[in-house]
C-alpha cells in the first residue's frame, strides 16, 4: 500500500469517487465528510496528505488546514469552489500546498496528491532510509540520490531517475504514460507520451540484463515495477 491520503469532502458523490481514483492509484484512503472528524482522524491516525474542502457545514476547512499544519506538517490538497485569485492566495497563505478549483478531473487530483508527496519527501530526504528490491540486488537511496544493482552503481539521467522511482513508489502498480509523463516532467510538460518509451529503453539499457524484469510492460496499459519491495 502506498501513502495514505486523508479526503474531507461533505458530497458523498464527490468523495467516493476521489475515494475510487485514489485506491486505484495504489494509495491508502481515509474519507470523512466531517471537518471535526477529520482533526480527530489527523490526530490519531499516519496521514501523509490531506484532500481538504473547504467549504464544510461544521468546522471550517480553514481550522482544519491550520490543524494539519500544526500536526507536523501534513501536506495539504485543498479542493473549493472558491475560484478567485484572492480565495486561492487565502488558501496557500494558511498552509495549503496545492490548490484545485472545483469541478476538477479526479485524474488531475491524483496527479497533483502525487506530486505534492514528492515534493514532500524530496523536503525530507535526508530523513529517507534506501529501500531495496528484488532480494537486495536493486537499491534506491533518495537521499543520497543513488541507484545500486547487484552491487554496482547505476548512473541515471533525471528522467530515467524519476521514472524508477516513481515506479517503485508502488511496485506492481501499473503507471500509464501519461501517468509518468506527468509524475516525471510536471504538468507544464507538453510532450508526447511516447517519449516515455525511449527513456524505459534507456533506462532498462543501463540496467543490463535485469531491464526488462525491473521495468515491466504490460502491454496497451504502460509499466510497472517487476520486482517487490524488500521489507
Amino acid at each position: 500500500m502506498g501513502a495514505t491520503v486523508l479526503v474531507v469532502e461533505d458530497d458523498k458523490e464527490i468523495r467516493e469517487l476521489l475515494r475510487r481514483y485514489l485506491e486505484r492509484a495504489g494509495y491508502g484512503v481515509v474519507t470523512t465528510s466531517s471537518g471535526a472528524e477529520a482533526v480527530r482522524l489527523l490526530g490519531e491516525q499516519a496521514v501523509d496528505l490531506a484532500l481538504l474542502d473547504l467549504g464544510l457545514p461544521d468546522v471550517g476547512g480553514d481550522e482544519v488546514l491550520r490543524e494539519a499544519r500544526d500536526r507536523g506538517g501534513v501536506p495539504v490538497v485543498v479542493l473549493t469552489a472558491r475560484s478567485t485569485v484572492e480565495d486561492r492566495i487565502h488558501g496557500l497563505r494558511l498552509g495549503a500546498d496545492d490548490y484545485v478549483t472545483k469541478p476538477f478531473s479526479p485524474t488531475e487530483v491524483v496527479l497533483r496528491v502525487g506530486a505534492v508527496l514528492n515534493r514532500a519527501r524530496g523536503a525530507g530526504a535526508d530523513a529517507v532510509t534506501p529501500v531495496s528490491y528484488g532480494g537486495g540486488r536493486l537499491r534506491i537511496d533518495e537521499a543520497r540520490h543513488q541507484v545500486v544493482l547487484d552491487g554496482a552503481p547505476v548512473e541515471l539521467t533525471p528522467t530515467e531517475w524519476g521514472l524508477l522511482t516513481t515506479l517503485a513508489s508502488v511496485p506492481g502498480r501499473v503507471y500509464s504514460r501519461y501517468e509518468l509523463v506527468n509524475r516525471v516532467r510536471g504538468y507544464e510538460f507538453a510532450g508526447y507520451e511516447r517519449t516515455v518509451d525511449s527513456h524505459v529503453k534507456n533506462l532498462r539499457h543501463k540496467l543490463g540484463g535485469a531491464g526488462p524484469a525491473v521495468v515491466e510492460t504490460v502491454l496497451g496499459v504502460g509499466y510497472r515495477l517487476g520486482w517487490t519491495r524488500d521489507l
